[in-house]
């Protein structure tokens, strides 16, 4: 169950563009840096990180690619943006159907309107609530793709379901006529480049995260040179993460990821020496907590991970964490408890607010470190 620090988060305080369109002369880690050890705070650029950090630390980082996920299509009369959230392993997309707001984003559906009523009557009364979903409902997509809706990804909670696409392959599908998922906060669209962070690399199939794995998007490529001459080491690891909710917080549901052998390999030295593991955001750490035996060995996998890490699970590996800041329903605080305790995590977001930091995947970072 998810708790909220005893913080609100004004509206003005969600970052609505990119911090290199806020000014000239900026670059991508120009955003502030907000430091917990402990209870006790600072307050940093980001581009000081690496004399916050010591030689021999580790920092693990997503390499999966944010995809162009949502795409315009047609329910019956009724105009939808489907949002591919993750492949399964028959081929088959979890998708969440939303209904465009007028304003450029989108806002969560009841049941869909506009289709057939012979149709409607036909589909099994399986209904969706908040994706506007009935099972055999048809979605017409761009050049000439059909989208079927098959079930429920979870029988607890139905916004997003499981539907087979024709007509073309989904990543040739979104490459060319999908766009980066954009919530109301935002203020206008953006190229997927801005998405894309600097240690994203392509799949061999075409696959990636429905939403940018955030906390890495302040690194530029000076920067990560610079943490290497100093001699901080860097673990690659994938999870391809879905969509979340914007209205429900509920809980993260699987994803597939993978920890390679290398990165396993140096994960465990590091521990056995003098370095700290800090994890460049939550979808990180899911990947290697998750890889991570019950002797805190972590070992090379890959597949699907339905890992929640909460403050009773807690943390086998990661010492540290990088992180956007997050709203505080999010389930993702959870996992901040776990790793830093929730007096840290009330300090730091009391402070966030009261020092004007900026919210979501655009904004500022928050730095735990024990």
């Amino acid at each position: 169950m998810t708790r909220a620090p005893a913080v609100g988060i004004p509206e003005e305080l969600s970052a609505r563009v990119p911090v290199e369109q806020r000014g000239p002369g900026l670059d991508r880690d120009g955003v502030r840096l907000l430091v917990s050890r402990g209870t006790e705070v600072s307050h940093h650029a980001f581009g000081e990180l690496p004399g916050l950090l010591r030689a021999g630390d580790l920092l693990v980082v997503n390499t999966s690619p944010t995809l162009a996920a949502a795409v315009d299509g047609r329910a019956g009369h009724a105009r939808v943006v489907v949002h591919f959230s993750t492949r399964g392993d028959d081929g088959r997309w979890a998708v969440e159907l939303r209904e465009p707001d007028g304003r450029g984003t989108t806002r969560a559906r009841g049941a869909v309107t506009g289709l057939p009523r012979a149709r409607a009557e036909g589909a099994e009364g399986v209904r969706g609530r908040g994706c506007g979903g009935l099972a055999g409902t048809r979605v017409r997509l761009p050049g000439g793709a059909r989208m079927v809706l098959e079930e429920p990804l979870s029988a607890r909670e139905e916004r997003l379901w499981w539907a087979r696409v024709s007509g073309v392959a989904v990543p040739a599908l979104l490459r060319e006529h999908g766009r980066p998922i954009r919530y109301s906060y935002t203020e206008r669209d953006q190229p997927l480049s801005v998405y894309q962070t600097v240690f994203a690399l392509p799949s061999d199939d075409g696959t990636g995260s429905a939403e940018m794995p955030s906390a890495a998007r302040p690194f530029t490529a000076r920067l990560v040179a610079e943490l290497v001459s100093r001699g901080v080491q860097f673990a690659p690891v994938r999870l391809h993460t879905g969509v979340a909710s914007a209205e429900s917080h509920e809980p993260p549901y699987p994803e597939r990821f993978a920890v390679p052998e290398a990165s396993a390999r140096l994960i465990n030295a590091v521990r056995a020496g003098d370095g700290r593991v800090v994890a460049v955001g939550t979808t990180a750490v899911r990947a290697v907590e998750s890889a991570a035996g019950d002797d805190g060995v972590v070992r090379a996998r890959a597949g699907w991970t339905d890992l929640v890490v909460t403050p009773e699970r807690g943390v086998r590996v990661v010492e540290g964490l990088l992180t956007g800041l997050h709203e505080p329903e999010a389930s993702h605080l959870l996992m901040l408890e776990a790793v830093a305790g929730r007096a840290a995590v009330d300090r730091g977001y009391e402070a966030a607010v009261r020092d004007r930091y900026l919210w979501h995947e655009f904004g500022d970072v928050h730095l735990l470190l024990p």
